[in-house]
């Protein structure tokens, strides 16, 4: 059901809930830090697009220089052209990089296109994915995660600002848990559907917290381009990274839990 495994994370609080809420926090930072950064493909396509057309034109102008020089040399003593020779070959090398570059960069556009297109496919089912961005849909969020034993959790949800606006702690018990979200915040105020960011942590008090692996479970309703380059399924308003998504689930599968409901 997880795809990591849980580790001991030196200087957390050993309040498990005090350390997931500084975890979440941090989900928070990293995952909005992801969402509006410059997409790889298009920053990288849109350098490539610059390069060559500098390069082209500073070839240009390299030929026009040589072809002058060339004409007004003293025919008594020419000059020594091997150097321009080379930076010729230079350039001509440079130039077929760029251009190399430029058509690999369509060709993954174009395969991410078809990742998309066949996406589609996936509109509508239940899935799992390993991240710490938890979709609130229609006013209702899920994850889960596995447990050895009965141990008691601690989870934290905040909003895309780092704010904490949901915490809950419970006892675990062996096997595959799974945590329900109905929406509303500490102070029994209903949240917006979108993108919320959790942690879930373990800990007796006794000693550091330890992260607990987890899966969020949400309805996919879409998928496109995101802004790193890659394809995202969105979940409502939350985009998680395809690469991120373990597994699809059936109706049967996705009741079949222990459940805790906050």
């Amino acid at each position: 059901m997880t795809t990591t495994t849980a580790t001991s994370t030196p200087g957390l609080s050993r309040d498990p809930l005090e350390a997931a809420r500084n975890a979440a926090k941090t989900a928070a930072s990293s995952n909005v830090s992801k969402a509006s950064g410059t997409g790889a493909s298009d920053a990288t396509s849109g350098t490539g697009s610059s390069a060559l057309s500098s390069l082209t034109s500073n070839f240009n102008q390299f030929l026009t220089l040589l072809t002058a020089q060339l004409q007004h040399q003293d025919p008594t003593s020419p000059m020594d052209n091997s150097s321009f020779t080379s930076e010729l070959a230079q350039f001509a090398g440079v130039q077929q990089q760029v251009q190399s570059n430029t058509n690999l960069q369509q060709l993954i556009s174009l395969s991410q296109d078809n990742q998309v297109t066949s996406g589609t496919d996936l509109v509508g089912r239940q899935a799992l994915a390993s991240t710490s961005i938890l979709p609130l849909q229609n006013g209702s969020a899920t994850l889960r995660f596995d447990a050895s034993a009965a141990e008691p959790i601690a989870v934290a949800v905040t909003d895309a600002t780092g704010k904490v606006v949901k915490t809950d702690s419970f006892t675990a018990t062996a096997g595959t848990n799974s945590w329900h979200w109905d929406g509303k915040g500490d102070d029994g105020s209903a949240l917006a559907d979108g993108a919320y960011n959790v942690s879930v942590m373990t800990g007796d008090g006794a000693s550091s917290s330890t992260a607990v692996p987890f899966s969020v479970l949400g309805t996919i309703t879409g998928v496109n381009k995101t802004a790193g380059g890659g394809v995202g399924a969105l979940m409502g308003g939350a985009t998680i990274d395809m690469n991120d998504i373990t597994s699809l689930l059936s109706g049967a599968t996705a009741a079949s839990a222990a459940d805790t409901t906050a």
